[in-house]
C-alpha cells in the first residue's frame, strides 16, 4: 500500500527535474532562438508521447474508452479556460519566412507584426520592452532608469511564462497521485519518469527569460525548480486523497492530464517554436523527444 509520503517523494523528485533545465543557461551568456525553439520542440515531443503511452493507453487498460476520452476533453477545455483565467505569456514573434519556391523578396513584401527580421536573433532581444521612448535620453540616470525598467519587464515576462508552465504541471501531478491511490504503482512510476523527462525542457523555457533579468544563478535555479515541484506535489497529494473517497478515477484523471498536456503542445509549444525560422530544428527535436520517451517507457515497463 502506497503511503502519502511516498507520493510526495516521487512527485517531488519529478518536479525537481524542472530545475535541471536551468543549468544550460549558465554555460552561455546568450541563448539564440534556434536553441530555445529546439528545446520547445523537444518538450512537445516528450509531452505528446507521455500523453499517449503514459496516460491514455494505461487509462484505457484500467477503464473504458469513454471515461478516458471524457477526461481528455475536460483536460483540454480546462487548460484553454485556464489560459483566459490565469495571466501568463505565450512567445509569439511572428514574421513571414520563405519556404519552398518563395524568395526573400516575397517575404519582404509581406507585413510583419514586430521588428524581428533576423530569425537567429538572441532571445534576450525579445525580452525587453517593446517601445523606444527613452532612446533620445543620453544622461546616465536616464539610461539606468531604462535598464531598471527593462529588467522589470523581463522579470514579469519570466513570471508569466512560469505561470504557463505551472498551468500544465498540475494535471501531471494529479495523474501520478491518482495512479498511486488506485494501486497502479508501476504505472505511477512510469508516469513519474516520463513527466520528469519532459520537465527538463520546460525548466529551460522558464529559466532563459529569468536569467536575462540579471538574477543570480542560484535564484534562477530555485525559482525554476519551484515552478515544477510545487504544482506537481500539491496536485499529486490532491489526486491521492481524492481517489481515497472515489475509487476508479484513474481513467478519467489520466485522460484529463493527457488532454491538458496535448492542449499545451498545440496551444503553446508548437506555435512558439515555429515563428523564428527554425521550424526544422524544432520539428527534429520533437521527433527526438517522442522517440526518447517511447524508448524510456518501453525500458521502464520491461
Amino acid at each position: 500500500m502506497t503511503t502519502l509520503s511516498t507520493v510526495v517523494a516521487v512527485s517531488g523528485v519529478t518536479g525537481l527535474a524542472t530545475g535541471l533545465g536551468a543549468l544550460p543557461v549558465f554555460f552561455r551568456a546568450r541563448v539564440t532562438h534556434r536553441v530555445y525553439d529546439a528545446a520547445l520542440g523537444l518538450a512537445a515531443g516528450l509531452m505528446v508521447a507521455a500523453s499517449v503511452f503514459g496516460l491514455i493507453i494505461p487509462g484505457m487498460e484500467e477503464g473504458t474508452l469513454t471515461a478516458v476520452m471524457a477526461g481528455l476533453l475536460l483536460g483540454g477545455v480546462g487548460l484553454l479556460a485556464g489560459n483566459y483565467a490565469i495571466p501568463h505569456l505565450h512567445a509569439q514573434y511572428r514574421e513571414w519566412l520563405p519556404e519552398g519556391g518563395a524568395t526573400g523578396d516575397d517575404a519582404a513584401a509581406m507585413p510583419i507584426s514586430d521588428e524581428s527580421k533576423r530569425p537567429d536573433r538572441e532571445l534576450s532581444e525579445f525580452t525587453g520592452p517593446a517601445g523606444s521612448a527613452g532612446a533620445t535620453a543620453s544622461a546616465d540616470s536616464s539610461e539606468s532608469a531604462a535598464a531598471a525598467a527593462e529588467r522589470q519587464v523581463t522579470l514579469r515576462k519570466a513570471l508569466l511564462i512560469g505561470s504557463a508552465i505551472t498551468l500544465h504541471n498540475a494535471p501531471e501531478g494529479l495523474a501520478i497521485g491518482v495512479a498511486f491511490a488506485s494501486g497502479l504503482e508501476e504505472i505511477a512510476l512510469v508516469l513519474a519518469v516520463v513527466i520528469g523527462l519532459q520537465n527538463v525542457p520546460d525548466g529551460f523555457a522558464f529559466a532563459v527569460p529569468m536569467a536575462e533579468t540579471g538574477m543570480s544563478n542560484l535564484r534562477v535555479i530555485w525559482y525554476t525548480t519551484l515552478s515544477g515541484v510545487v504544482p506537481q506535489v500539491v496536485a499529486s497529494v490532491f489526486g491521492f486523497l481524492l481517489v481515497g473517497f472515489a475509487a476508479g478515477l484513474f481513467p478519467v484523471a489520466s485522460g484529463f492530464a493527457a488532454g491538458a498536456m496535448l492542449a499545451v503542445v498545440f496551444r503553446e509549444l508548437i506555435p512558439s517554436s515555429h515563428g523564428h525560422g527554425h521550424a526544422d530544428a524544432a520539428t527534429g527535436a520533437f521527433l527526438v523527444g517522442f522517440v526518447l520517451l517511447v524508448v524510456v517507457d518501453a525500458v521502464v515497463v520491461v
